[in-house]
């Protein structure tokens, strides 16, 4: 992997155009830096081998965070220009990001074609509203071991008198059961 990795490090320093990635390209990249931190982990820190691994892991983070950043500038460039993403150069991740991003750069282009033609479109697309989930103070009668919560949090353990505020999801549920009890905050 790490040749692959010098690669395109070293094509997309040297060139303007996009280079191609193969489409799991970054998941490989993670997996190696993964498996660099582990190996290491497990060896005493004063062998050469332990020595030539961390600075093969700081030299393989330095050019993918360079690589990142390279291809980051020249697809802001491309989506700049209203230009076409070469899909078959990107990789899975770059596919998902640029299209947000993409159709944003659209949507604004669109716009300002209707604008510079004296017409406003008064109805523009919303955001969608993130729902906001709500928390409920509760004091614990029960011992309750540690839980997942609604929102996929971990809460707890709790002891017999432990006030905490947790999804209103889960709090019904508690207070249903008997656990805890709810608490009025003024």
């Amino acid at each position: 992997m790490y040749d692959e990795l010098y690669v395109a490090w070293r094509f997309e320093l040297e060139n303007t155009a996009l280079g191609s990635l193969p489409s799991d390209f970054y998941a490989r990249a993670a997996d190696y830096l993964r498996s660099i931190n582990k190996e290491t982990r497990m060896m005493d820190k004063k062998t050469l081998k332990s020595t030539l691994l961390e600075h093969e892991l700081l030299r393989a983070k330095c050019m993918l965070q360079e690589l990142i950043w390279t291809r980051y500038k020249k697809l802001v460039s491309l989506v700049s220009e209203s230009k076409k993403l070469p899909s078959d150069l990107l990789t899975d991740e770059e596919e998902s990001l640029c299209t947000g991003y993409l159709s944003f750069a659209e949507s604004y282009q669109k716009f300002a074609d209707k604008l510079l033609r004296g017409q406003v479109s008064p109805e523009l697309p919303k955001a969608p509203v993130k729902k906001v989930r709500k928390r409920v103070a509760l004091r614990f009668v029960k011992a309750v071991p540690t839980i997942i919560g609604a929102d996929m949090k971990t809460y707890g353990p709790f002891m017999v008198e432990d006030v905490a505020s947790v999804p209103v999801e889960n709090a019904k549920i508690l207070v249903k059961q008997g656990l805890a009890e709810k608490v009025e905050l003024s």
